[in-house]
């Protein structure tokens, strides 16, 4: 009897619930601190260049047809064994930013909620800490969240950005949106380039293709659909958020200033709503990010892309608790060390790299997929272009978080050149 297969609508469901995961609660006043008024076009360049990309996963996840996703598609394009390795572990980094990203976003709505203010660093950091380690010791026991509750959170977030948006529409102060490039044009791209790790998700989509009904077709409009909501969904936000608040409103409350947005036309209730939809959007990202995370690092262990040891299970269970266990202490150590704007950076730069190595991958293979070479070149070349802006940024207002991420980008090139079975010094001969 074969298994249910997913429908175009449970595809988007993924995909929408991968990028809307908490990134837009705590990113939000980071794209408005740079972008200013135009921080909804920053949302929408975004936008554009995540569905760039998509178009190229969609391409090679019909072709390939493999859950090994982003890993698989450089394996394919490069006949040099260490650049699928490489990309590997960025992927790897990648999601351990966004977990960083979603326990520190957490902590910032949590000690909001609970009355803390900017001096309250202990209780962020509790909270941080705590929601990290319950987390890891829910997977260590193997406590799945079930499907429904996921789709049930699902809802829940995207019903609260709903009415924010809605709501929040007929109260925007047209002075607060002119001029459009109150920061000057450069800002649009800074604010892009540190918000892009909102749009990291949709990747998931093609990992599930032999799960999926008529992959055919509906892999390619699940991606696209998904990216063109989530892409509304932000701007819309963000165009409320501008319409509502003074600019050093959002410099004061930049971590979660779209708590503060909601309260000028809901009131308290309004910022209680969307702490709890950051709490709730959060709470279930740490766990299908940590989950996911998890056995991707047991799969490319076992493919000899990352050591040995992250392989490593319990006898009775499927558990793979040394992944579990190395990337949440990774987190947990980075969240406690780093302020929003370096893990936000750190993530927006991992996969904006990811996804021009993708772009270029399809562009490698666009025989095989059938494909043409402007999107993935397009796609490539913006996302190349935006990590550009972003190191130019860091460089600029924050070079110490321009070292931390030079310093993590050359610690994965030493683990894969050195460590992993794919080392190209001292190598490990095949035993068949």
């Amino acid at each position: 009897m074969s298994a249910e297969k997913l429908g175009l609508k449970e595809l988007v469901a993924m995909g929408i619930g991968g990028m809307v995961g908490g990134g837009i609660f705590s990113v939000l006043g980071l794209s408005v601190a740079e972008a200013g008024h135009a921080a909804p076009l920053a949302f929408a360049l975004g936008g554009v260049i995540a569905l760039l990309t998509g178009l190229s996963y969609a391409r090679l996840g019909i072709c390939f047809r493999s859950d090994g996703g982003s890993f698989t598609y450089l394996e394919k394009a490069f006949r040099h064994r260490n650049i699928a390795g490489l990309g590997g572990w960025l992927l790897m980094a990648g999601y351990i930013g966004t977990l960083s990203l979603y326990a520190y976003t957490f902590g910032v709505y949590g000690s909001a909620m609970l009355g803390g203010n900017e001096q309250n660093v202990a209780m962020h950091h509790l909270l941080t800490s705590g929601v990290l380690l319950t987390f890891l010791g829910i997977n260590l026991y193997g406590v799945k969240a079930a499907g429904s509750t996921e789709d049930v959170i699902v809802l829940v977030k995207m019903l609260i950005l709903a009415l924010f948006a809605i709501s929040g529409l007929f109260y925007i102060q047209p002075d607060h949106l002119l001029p459009v490039f109150n920061t000057g044009a450069g800002g649009l791209f800074m604010g892009a380039a540190l918000i892009f790790v909102a749009y990291e998700g949709f990747e998931l989509i093609p990992n599930a293709v032999n799960e999926m009904e008529a992959p055919q077709r509906n892999l390619s409009r699940a991606i696209v659909i998904s990216i063109v909501i989530t892409t509304i969904i932000y701007i819309l936000v963000s165009l409320v958020a501008v319409g509502n608040l003074l600019p050093e409103e959002i410099t004061r409350y930049k971590e979660y200033a779209l708590a503060v947005a909601a309260k000028p036309f809901l009131g308290q209730a309004g910022f209680l709503l969307i702490g709890l939809g950051a709490l709730l959007s959060t709470a279930s990202a740490i766990n299908a990010t940590l989950f996911g995370t998890a056995r991707l690092g047991k799969v490319m262990a076992e493919e000899r892309a990352l050591p040995c040891v992250f392989a490593l299970q319990e006898r009775t269970r499927t558990i793979p608790w040394v992944s579990l266990t190395v990337i949440s202490l990774v987190s947990l150590v980075f969240v406690n060390l780093a302020d929003l704007t370096v893990i936000s950076s750190f993530a927006s730069s991992t996969f904006l790299l990811i996804f021009a190595s993708v772009n270029l991958a399809a562009l490698r293979l666009r025989k095989q997929t059938g494909s043409g070479a402007a999107a993935p070149l397009l796609g490539m070349v913006l996302a190349l272009a935006s990590w550009l802006v972003l190191v130019g940024y860091l460089w600029q207002n924050d070079r110490r978080g321009l070292v931390w991420m030079g310093l993590f980008y050359f610690a994965i090139t030493v683990a894969e050149l050195l460590f992993s079975r794919r080392r190209i010094f001292l190598p490990v001969k095949d035993d068949g």
